[in-house]
């Protein structure tokens, strides 16, 4: 049976999140209700800007049926924002939504601004060959609690990591045509 993948399609790089996944031989659909949740067997939260993304988390009313999807045991990935907003990182303001999927302190644009983006070839735990790695006003781990494994680094700062349900990137996977971070997470779908 095809496995059926959301996009949280609120803000950020959905349509090439979905064509990846599409590419991968999976049922992509983006999510903007509540109700799109249903039946899915993993979901993407792309980049974008966290805090815009937290904010039209709250406006559609999806922010429990985000925590339900995960209570539910569904594998989850977040990439660059994505990443921050599934973080249970402290260091935010408190009107800023982080859903605590994950146990990371999240340095935030911890690369530098636009400006400073780039463009890696990175060694990744678990993916045999090195992943082309799109860094944009990219966010890095600072640190990690219990159940979290590292799976990349730059330069010293964790770019990737993951527990047993979620994983998270700081990089931009769906901006290249190396679809192999993709095919690492769908190996978390049940």
């Amino acid at each position: 049976m095809t496995k059926k993948i959301g996009v949280l399609a609120l803000q950020g790089a959905v349509t090439e999140h979905l064509q990846a996944l599409t590419k991968l031989g999976v049922a992509a659909v983006a999510v903007k209700t509540p109700a799109d949740l249903e039946g899915l067997d993993g979901l993407i939260i792309p980049g974008g800007e966290s805090t815009a993304i937290g904010r039209l988390i709250r406006e559609q009313r999806l922010e429990e049926p985000l925590r339900a999807f995960y209570a539910a045991g569904k594998a989850i990935f977040g990439t660059c924002a994505g990443l921050i907003l599934c973080s249970t990182d402290r260091s935010h303001a408190p009107d800023e939504l982080r859903l605590g999927f994950i146990d990371i302190e999240v340095e935030r644009n911890g690369f530098g601004r636009q400006v400073d983006s780039f463009e890696a070839l990175l060694p990744f735990e678990g993916i045999v060959e090195p992943v082309e790695a799109v860094f944009i006003r990219a966010p890095y781990i600072r640190s990690f609690g219990v159940g979290v494994r590292m799976l990349a680094s730059i330069d010293g700062k964790i770019v990737a990591a993951e527990n047993d349900q979620v994983l998270v990137t700081a990089f931009h996977p769906e901006l290249t045509d190396d679809l192999s971070v993709f095919a690492y997470f769908l190996k978390k779908v049940g």
